[in-house]
């Protein structure tokens, strides 16, 4: 297919440049580096803890400061706020978060440096009512929209404050979800049909963003959103973030799987990291995303600077980067097909390997039963190398050997052969049932001498010979920084050779953090599988000093990375905001309180939501909602639909997981 791109460079890492964003003395977009910002969860009207918490998380690496105004005596009391920081010496740019409220908005686009509106709920209705405009209909509200955004247009024009037009997935209004239906393109159009409102009267100074908690909707909205840009002749930078990501492991690796997919491709001005977390925590998350960028410059400058050209418009893809759907490929085993992407666990480094060492990976060996217990996020391979496994291992789990190791195996069964691919030539032996082959992107391009064939072929041709095996499975290697980009071609270039074998992408790091490691193999791995590709993964991870691996950390950033691109789910998932001023309850106790209750049941989909501004809609996918209402208040909801209003704080968990039993969703825990 022919597709316009979204980014400078499929395949090497290119900073896609936007215009520069003036905001306060630290500007944003161009050729300015990659911004770090976050929100206070403090009352805003609470002007001491709210400069408090701004202090501790500019200390920490924050560039820009938003807090939340949700009402006119919110944004009457930023004054105070920014007087405060600046009296004792803090100069960051403070962002009034506006919903619902216009007139806070306009007043606070004359005391702080930018404000960020929704245009789900700005001007909008959002009531969940399904209803067709006619065109007429549409340009009426259209106009209403218009008269009242446009003051606040000329206010922030008049001061010189900045805007975000934010949109968020889950906060689309009833109009747009009317005529695109809720999908990234409604997210678009829903950001510039006020964008063309703000350049109707010359305002240019604005940063766009198109926040999902779902990251395959998150990317494409992204993606779709510059393409649309590019045929305006619009060039706003762009502030990342996935939405109510949620807390700890979970919620670092979703929002890695979101955000370092776009800045890997060179998109991205500004980000913010939304944990259920304290703010000054999410900072060190968005430093080591950015590290990970600079590593991928360091690796462009090392090679003497890009070798692209940056008029790629009209570059001929064949997959779609604006819809996901996943690659097609024949079915080998249990890879491929509809068959959910496979994790194969590497052993290979180790010296001997036993039943405990499976215990990382999945498997829990009981002496006294002498039975396997598998999890829910046991691995499905795990590759031995020249290992020699002499226990009987769980029947669910199949063993992988280099070629020369498994040609001497007496009992082959759930053993299977991995060579490389100067050994796939040569080798006759192989496995009738399921065979692994590590190639390189040299090995696809370049044309081949085959021992078996006495002719030179081009990797298409030797996957084609009858008397070649066929029970095949590609491991994808790369040594490069940038190995997502390299993979990527890879694939691209097996899908130009109609190849459709399936294929495991496997990743190597070394002397970085354990937490490091969690983002950057989410990063390079969750860019693939939005993209579509892959049917498994494989992770190796070497702490610094020689300090070895940590498997179990391996296996939980494997599951993690395919849980938050929804291409395998394992675990109950949490669609958890990162709490602000509106917040109505403790969300960081709570959202622990219902993860111990339910964190065992697999595939539901749980929303925590502090307040109603975006509540219902980001758990527009989630089975069970959880929203605070009012002060001590909660509403529970079954996907869109309001179950049980106004309960009672105290009594609310219980009253959800007998909600949860009730649709026959729960089982008790083992």
């Amino acid at each position: 297919m022919n597709t316009k791109l979204y980014c400078n460079s499929l395949f090497e890492y290119s900073r896609y440049k936007t215009r520069v964003v003036t905001i306060g003395d630290v500007p944003l977009g161009g050729d300015n580096p990659i911004r770090i910002q976050s929100m206070t969860t403090t009352d805003t009207m609470n002007t001491l803890a709210t400069v408090e918490q701004s202090i501790r998380m500019i200390d920490a690496g924050c560039e820009y400061v938003r807090i939340t105004a949700p009402s006119l005596k919110e944004a009457q009391n930023l004054k105070n706020i920014k007087d405060e920081l600046r009296k004792r010496g803090y100069t960051a740019p403070l962002i009034a978060d506006i919903h619902f409220t216009p007139n806070a908005a306009e007043l606070a686009a004359r005391l702080v440096e930018k404000v960020r509106v929704n245009p789900g709920n700005y001007a909008d209705k959002k009531k969940f009512e399904t209803i067709e405009y006619s065109d007429y209909e549409y340009e009426a509200e259209m106009e209403r929209i218009r008269e009242r955004f446009t003051p606040l247009v000329k206010i922030c024009k008049e001061y010189g404050t900045a805007m975000r037009i934010g949109t968020n997935h889950g906060s689309l209004s009833d109009r747009i979800l009317g005529r695109y239906g809720d999908t990234p393109l409604g997210m678009v159009e829903s950001a510039l049909e006020f964008l063309r409102i703000c350049e109707d009267s010359k305002y240019y100074n604005i940063v766009l963003s198109m926040k999902a908690s779902n990251t395959q909707v998150m990317v494409q909205a992204y993606r779709l959103l510059i393409l649309k840009m590019q045929e305006l002749g619009m060039n706003y930078p762009l502030h990342l973030g996935v939405t109510e990501a949620g807390d700890g492991e979970d919620g670092r690796i979703k929002s890695a799987v979101g955000i370092g997919t776009l800045l890997e491709d060179g998109i991205g001005d500004t980000i913010r990291v939304s944990l259920t977390e304290d703010p000054e925590f999410e900072i060190p998350v968005a430093k080591a995303l950015l590290r990970r960028v600079k590593s991928l410059q360091l690796e462009i400058s090392k090679l003497g600077g890009t070798q692209i050209s940056t008029d790629l418009s009209n570059y001929k893809l064949n997959y779609n980067p604006y819809e996901y759907k996943r690659r097609a490929t024949q079915v080998i085993a249990n890879f491929g097909g509809h068959n959910v992407p496979r994790v194969i666990a590497n052993y290979s480094e180790r010296d001997t390997i036993d039943a405990a060492n499976l215990f990382s990976v999945g498997y829990h060996y009981s002496v006294p039963t002498d039975k396997w217990n598998i999890t829910d996020q046991a691995c499905d391979y795990v590759y031995v190398g020249n290992n020699l496994v002499k226990f009987e291992i769980p029947g669910t789990l199949g063993l992988i050997y280099n070629i020369r190791v498994w040609e001497t195996l007496a009992d082959k069964t759930r053993c299977y052969p991995l060579f490389t691919f100067g050994e796939y030539l040569s080798v006759k032996m192989s496995s009738d049932k399921l065979n692994f082959v590590s190639v390189t992107l040299d090995d696809i391009l370049r044309v081949h001498q085959s021992k078996n064939l006495k002719k030179d072929i081009a990797f298409e041709d030797m996957l084609n010979y009858e008397n070649y095996r066929c029970e095949l499975v590609l491991i994808f290697e790369t040594s490069k920084e940038h190995g997502m980009a390299e993979q990527r071609r890879m694939f691209i270039e097996l899908q130009k050779r109609n190849i459709n074998v399936p294929v495991i992408i496997k990743r190597q790091y070394e002397q970085i953090s354990d937490e490091d490691f969690q983002l950057y193999a989410a990063a390079d791995m969750g860019a693939l599988l939005l993209d579509g590709f892959a049917d498994g993964v494989m992770l190796s991870y070497q702490r610094p000093q020689k300090k070895g691996c940590d498997q179990r950390l391996i296996n939980s950033t494997s599951f993690g990375l395919l849980q938050a691109t929804r291409t395998r789910i394992s675990k109950t998932e949490y669609i958890s905001c990162p709490s602000c001023g509106r917040t109505l309850f403790d969300l960081q106790e709570t959202t622990a309180k219902i993860r111990q209750r339910t964190d065992h049941l697999k595939g539901v989909k749980i929303g925590i939501m502090g307040c109603i501004v975006n509540g219902p809609g980001e758990m527009a996918d989630a089975d069970y909602g959880y929203v605070g209402t009012g002060v001590g208040k909660i509403t529970l909801y079954k996907g869109k639909e309001v179950v049980e209003r106004n309960i009672e704080e105290e009594k609310a968990v219980e009253a959800l997981i007998n909600l949860i039993k009730k649709n026959k969703d729960w089982v008790e825990k083992e």
